[in-house]
């Protein structure tokens, strides 16, 4: 199976305004107990392929990874907070019920200490983030948001940090009154 093709040179991410970044989790704490995590480890894939068929809600890329045997995560990018809280909670989409799911069984006491599961939710402001790829294809935050020749956004790092768009804030920014 051929890989995704190779950008020769220096890139960057072509990302503009705030960047959504949620890392996402599971750790396996008992491998005798399959039937505990199984479902839990399955559930990711799934809800991956449930938002691929549809973009409108707001995911633009992600990275799946592991950190050891027993410890595996994905790293997402997202269009916004706002369309992240949207999916986690959208009665019709499937984290909603995997979400259910576990909650019931740990008020039975039957998930209890077999499968951890984590994560971590950042919105980066503009002028707080900044990348570079050296002959690579689009990975991470440039397969999100697209990639550029580096020097559209600057040679170095401390360029790239400065560069602005005008839409910095413009996703950060909720109506009065929702807070």
């Amino acid at each position: 199976m051929p890989g995704k093709p190779v950008t020769e040179g220096r890139t960057t991410a072509d990302a503009e305004g705030d960047v959504t970044v949620l890392l996402i989790g599971m750790r396996i704490n008992h491998f005798w107990a399959v039937r505990h995590w199984l479902p839990v480890f399955l559930a990711m894939p799934r809800m991956l392929r449930e938002l691929a068929k549809d973009p409108e809600r707001g995911l633009l890329g992600h990275v799946l990874l592991t950190a050891s045997p027993r410890t595996y995560y994905v790293v997402q990018y997202w269009e916004s907070k706002e369309k992240l809280y949207a999916y986690a909670h959208a009665p019709d989409m499937f984290h909603r019920r995997a979400w259910a799911m576990l909650n019931r069984k740990e008020k039975e006491g039957k998930a209890r200490g077999h499968v951890g599961l984590w994560h971590e939710t950042y919105v980066v402001p503009e002028g707080s983030y900044e990348s570079i790829y050296a002959d690579m294809p689009a990975f991470g935050l440039a397969a999100a948001h697209g990639q550029v020749p580096l020097e559209r956004r600057g040679r170095r790092a401390k360029d790239r940090f400065a560069h602005r768009s005008g839409r910095a804030g413009a996703q950060s920014q909720e109506p009065a009154g929702t807070a």
